[in-house]
């Protein structure tokens, strides 16, 4: 995965635009590259606003992050 949390398409961008705008092209970019690397091409949709991007952004990456770890073993 290449993209930071520092990314401009993050929570933090909803506060100084408005959450019911459209996303911006910062998470449009992040979610399709998030939905590819997690392999749910389901999860992008230009039709989302920004507060929608958002979350599924943090969603996507906290799986991405589970994916990457280790199995628990007993």
């Amino acid at each position: 995965m290449t993209t930071s949390d520092s990314t401009k398409g993050g929570p933090d961008a909803i506060l100084s635009t408005g959450a019911d705008a459209p996303m911006s092209e910062d998470q449009e970019r992040t979610l399709r590259e998030l939905s590819k690397d997690a392999r749910e091409p389901e999860a992008f949709s230009r039709a989302l606003t920004q507060t929608e991007a958002a979350r599924r952004i943090t969603v996507l990456r906290a799986k991405l992050k589970l994916m990457s770890e280790p199995p628990h073993t007993a």
